[in-house]
């Protein structure tokens, strides 16, 4: 075999050699950066983990102090579709408790995060008025927005800090689907084609939050040991603080009390 056959052959094996060490060394970064090209990189964890052995609770009754305001009949004359003895709920008290008050841990959390919840939480619309009249969610929550009457609504909310929108509903169409990004509280919501149709949706970053029924009472479970700011908010009574500190397994009573204005 002559010299240049010779040399032919060792290039090709040179060739050969560093392409079996490029891969191999390719190979390796990746092993190192603990991935491969099939492989998938974990989910981070978006929700910060509470010890559910040491979670607390809180609860108590809201108060309004004074004589309750009358309430007010809704004039809905002007839809012969909008039917019922409806009443105004811009202050609703009985027996001294008061209704639709906002209930949320304003400060205390830090930068912890929390899954947003799964499941959809609904505004329905239902002889002319929104039901119910204050709604809580987590930023980015899914709300169903249904109407049951047999004429049109036109959902219109006005926020401060979230995007506004306006689309109108036909009688018993399909539910709309709608969030908000950002948190606020007292977010009104209004309908273009009834103006006494009016809500509230409190949008916050937690899922420590209640809203007081009729006989004003609140709940909030769940609640990891710490000291907080907990807020009471009223559309037109405004909002009153108190600070709590919570324990391991602590059940405290808060009780908070509104007067007329």
């Amino acid at each position: 075999m002559n010299r240049k056959t010779w040399g032919a052959i060792c290039m090709l094996c040179l060739l050969g050699l560093g392409l079996t060490v490029g891969c191999s060394t390719k190979e390796n970064t990746n092993e190192e950066q603990g991935t491969s090209p099939t492989s998938k990189v974990p989910a981070t964890q978006t929700s910060t983990p509470i010890d559910p052995s040491t979670v607390a609770t809180v609860s108590g009754t809201v108060t309004f102090g004074g004589a309750a305001p009358k309430p007010t009949k809704i004039d809905m004359s002007q839809d012969a579709a909008c039917k019922g003895n409806n009443m105004a709920e811009t202050v609703v008290a009985s027996d001294g408790k008061l209704a639709n008050v906002f209930v949320y841990v304003k400060d205390g959390l830090g930068d912890r995060t929390f899954d947003v919840p799964k499941d959809s939480t609904t505004i329905d619309q239902k002889n002319c008025q929104y039901h119910p009249h204050v709604l809580g969610v987590m930023t980015g929550q899914n709300i169903e927005i249904r109407n049951d009457d047999d004429t049109t609504h036109n959902i219109h909310p006005t926020p401060k800090d979230n995007r506004e929108w306006n689309e109108s509903q036909p009688p018993k169409a399909a539910a709309l689907e709608k969030s908000f990004a950002r948190e606020e509280i007292m977010l009104p919501v209004k309908c273009n084609q009834h103006p006494w149709m009016k809500m509230y949706v409190n949008v916050v970053k937690t899922p420590f939050f209640a809203i007081t029924g009729a006989d004003g009472k609140y709940e909030i479970k769940g609640l990891p040991p710490g000291d907080y700011t907990l807020a009471f908010v009223h559309e037109k009574l405004g909002e009153q603080d108190q600070k709590i500190t919570l324990a391991a397994k602590d059940s405290k009573t808060v009780d908070q009390g509104f007067k007329a204005q």
